[in-house]
């Protein structure tokens, strides 16, 4: 059992932690809100992209919705862990956020990495989805979603479906077609030569890599500054853990 002038003496030590902690865990919490939004809104504003590479990368919103998740839960639990002054809670805390804090950096690093060899496989995915394209299938239907709101037609520029099957029978897609263009008839569509006057330009590729890599560079900058952000959190559990253990301090 320690004096009662060095309980003393720690007391504040002990209370000024605390207050970081507790500080730290609701912050904490709080970037578990915003991963929950940003998967939120990835399945809903960027499912069209997802969905081009393929099926199963839809469920990337949901690893965000699910890390989000956890990381409120465990920053609630913080919280208590620090109110209850209990060392194996607090060490339990300071496991997972190192936990959080390799996973989000491998992540980052593994983003940064292979961000070439995705910005490839997303080119030869939309490559094949206008290829392939028929107006009805889920990869035809996110050509469309694209086409419609980037305001772009083809991979390099409307000229691309001129080597489709669809162009055959139905001419460019409808969802090429200018928004002010009252001319956009199935005559012009079918025809190469006068259709370059009644749809977008500018090819689709281009616009969906460079918004694909400006919203990465956002995600992979958040994801980074959380990632050491969860240091600070694993020092001051840990010190606040072996505070209370050396000093056999006791919760009233």
């Amino acid at each position: 059992m320690s004096p009662p002038s060095r309980r003393l003496q720690t007391k504040p030590v002990i209370t000024c932690l605390k207050t970081f902690l507790i500080s730290y865990s609701l912050i904490f919490w709080f970037t578990g809100v915003i991963l929950l939004a940003v998967g939120v809104w990835g399945k809903v504003s960027l499912e069209a992209y997802f969905s081009l590479v393929s099926e199963d990368s839809t469920n990337a919103p949901y690893v965000l919705i699910g890390t989000g998740a956890i990381i409120v839960v465990f920053g609630l639990f913080g919280c208590f862990a620090t109110c209850r002054g209990s060392p194996w809670m607090l060490k339990l805390y300071a496991m997972f956020l190192t936990l959080v804090f390799l996973a989000e950096l491998i992540a980052g690093v593994s983003g940064f990495i292979f961000r070439h060899e995705i910005k490839d496989k997303i080119g030869k995915a939309y490559e094949s989805a206008v290829m392939t394209y028929n107006g009805t299938d889920s990869k035809s239907k996110a050509v469309d979603t694209l086409q419609e709101k980037l305001h772009c037609c083809g991979m390099k520029n409307f000229s691309d479906w001129g080597k489709t099957d669809y162009f055959k029978t139905h001419g460019i897609p409808t969802s090429c077609c200018k928004t002010n263009s009252n001319n956009c008839t199935e005559e012009n569509l079918k025809n190469l030569g006068s259709a370059g006057t009644v749809v977008f330009p500018q090819g689709c590729f281009s616009l969906v890599t460079s918004m694909l890599e400006s919203n990465l560079g956002v995600i992979a900058g958040v994801s980074f500054g959380i990632a050491f952000f969860q240091v600070i959190g694993i020092f001051l559990a840990c010190c606040l853990s072996r505070y209370i253990t050396n000093n056999q301090y006791e919760m009233v």
